[in-house]
């Protein structure tokens, strides 16, 4: 048997598993949507109020009270700067290099899941294409098998593989709208850690102010 009669074959098996694959595909998406939006667009500090509680602390030395604040709050930018903080005592190169690597472990774990959302994003059209070829496949052999049918077989069989198309379409949108929105978040929410932390760096340039 050819590689033509397998894929044939497979092909009348029809298009339905195709779009039970978008199904599932389209739950986990819609999953990691909800779990991503929480997680982005919950309550976070004013990055400008903070910036400002953080230099008076740092333009006192006063390193430990810094950190006693930023321990308290929730976010990337505060969680950035407390751990850029624990090496405040070794210099503003050691502060540097720790608020770089803070800042890539936040990246890490703000991209969480959205590989997934993005692969989708890129693929579902496609997986839903092959649905559609699967079905006019599946059209023309019927309509083949019962030629009285004439048009109308092979009418009715081809809009039914063209929901699969349809379906993939409606999970690859969301997919998109979300992956970008997110990352968007990402950039402002690591923007906004840059900023913190090169206001540490420079608070930390001035010297201490003198008791009395």
């Amino acid at each position: 048997m050819s590689i033509t009669e397998q894929f044939k074959n497979f092909a009348l098996l029809g298009a339905e598993w195709v779009m039970w694959v978008l199904v599932a595909l389209s739950i986990v998406s819609v999953a990691i949507m909800v779990e991503r939006a929480i997680f982005f667009f919950g309550k976070r500090p004013n990055v400008s109020e903070l910036i400002d509680k953080v230099r008076d602390f740092l333009k006192k030395k006063d390193f430990g009270g810094a950190r006693e604040f930023l321990s308290g709050i929730k976010g990337v930018s505060a969680s950035i700067a407390a751990s850029a903080l624990v090496e405040a005592e070794y210099g503003t190169d050691a502060v540097s290099e720790a608020a770089n690597s803070a800042r890539i472990r936040e990246k890490l774990r703000l991209e969480k899941n959205l590989a997934y959302l993005g692969t989708v994003g890129n693929n579902a059209p496609f997986v839903g294409l092959l649905g559609t070829v699967i079905g006019i496949i599946e059209a023309f052999h019927q309509l083949s098998e019962n030629t009285a049918g004439g048009a109308s077989t092979v009418m009715s069989g081809i809009s039914e593989a063209l929901v699969a198309t349809a379906i993939g379409l409606l999970v690859a949108i969301p997919a998109v709208v979300a992956f970008n929105t997110f990352n968007r978040r990402i950039k402002k929410l690591l923007g906004d850690a840059d900023a913190i932390t090169h206001s540490i760096l420079s608070a930390m340039e001035i010297p201490a102010k003198k008791k009395g």
